[in-house]
């Protein structure tokens, strides 16, 4: 069994090709929570969201999240009521966000996620870090910004300097995720190539996970989200560049502090040599489900070698 721990654009990508090769019950896609926020009434959830449409076939390929023929009359007719506009949500979507809010303190957030995920025909398990609410609060040159205000509003133009968990001492990781963690067929551990500080930071902060991860009997592998010290999508580099960690291979094995037994990088970056975990330079630049597949493969072949 693989535990992969995803969060965003990227991470649902390779999430959908290990789906590829790994039968359902061999599969656990725990996915970031800490970008989730309250909006216009609504709970969203925008990695969990990306994860399940990307792995059901119904994402917006050029924009990477949300749904692909999307319409938007709902946010027009919300900026006419002087209404906030400055995170959409298209009119198909919302479907999405009213089911989850109509199930909300019924049902925990991973029963509604599973509910949502069969609904849309995935087989495989998907599931939040936590059914507790744990939200990034970035510090920056403007001061501190609810994650979305700094990641949309604000485009991740201000400064980065620090990041908070709010909620994450006191949250519970999620059954998923215990579960996977103690599965005694547990084969690997894959961190998907997600911002490392915005989307995996969040779910090793939770209570006991670090430690668990620490005293790992399995390896554990990341993709790297960078190509040429490069982010292939989103802020990742800048970020990193911010708060003093170079894009590379050695940077990234630095800021998990140990954590890795191996780390994939793009054949581009090959070269680079690091004490103590093994790198796999491979095509990590996934431009389409063939892409997908090739590199879950490549990665699930790296982490069982290491085993």
């Amino acid at each position: 069994m693989i535990l992969a721990l995803a969060g965003g654009v990227g991470g649902a990508r390779l999430a959908r090709g290990l789906a590829a090769v790994l039968p359902p019950e061999q599969l656990s896609i725990v996915v970031n929570t800490g970008d989730d926020f309250e909006h216009l009434g609504f709970l969203i959830c925008p990695d969990l969201d990306t994860v399940c449409y990307t792995l059901a076939g119904v994402n917006n390929l050029a924009q990477g999240w949300g749904l692909a023929g999307e319409s938007w009359a709902f946010m027009d007719a919300i900026g006419k009521l002087g209404g906030e506009t400055w995170f959409n949500l298209g009119d198909r979507d919302l479907a999405t966000h009213s089911i989850r809010r109509t199930m909300l303190g019924r049902h925990s957030l991973s029963e509604i996620t599973a509910h949502l995920a069969g609904k849309f025909g995935i087989a495989h398990p998907i599931a939040p870090m936590s059914d507790d609410p744990v939200r990034s609060i970035v510090d920056t040159d403007e001061g501190e910004l609810a994650f979305q205000h700094y990641f949309v509003r604000r485009r991740a133009e201000p400064r980065f300097r620090s990041i908070r968990f709010d909620g994450a001492e006191a949250a519970s990781p999620s059954p998923a995720l215990i579960a996977a963690l103690d599965d005694p067929a547990l084969e690997a551990i894959i961190l998907c190539p997600s911002n490392p500080v915005l989307s995996i930071a969040p779910i090793l902060a939770l209570p006991g996970i670090r430690a668990r991860l620490d005293a790992r009997r399995v390896p554990i592998v990341a993709v790297s989200p960078f190509i040429g010290g490069r982010a292939v999508k989103g802020p990742a580099a800048k970020i990193m560049e911010e708060i003093g960690i170079a894009t590379t291979a050695a940077g990234l094995i630095s800021y998990y502090g140990g954590l890795l037994d191996g780390l994939v990088i793009d054949r581009g970056d090959a070269g680079e040599s690091v004490a103590g975990v093994a790198l796999h330079p491979t095509d990590t630049l996934m431009r389409g489900s063939e892409d997908q597949t090739r590199l879950a493969g490549e990665v699930l072949a790296f982490a069982r070698s290491l085993r």
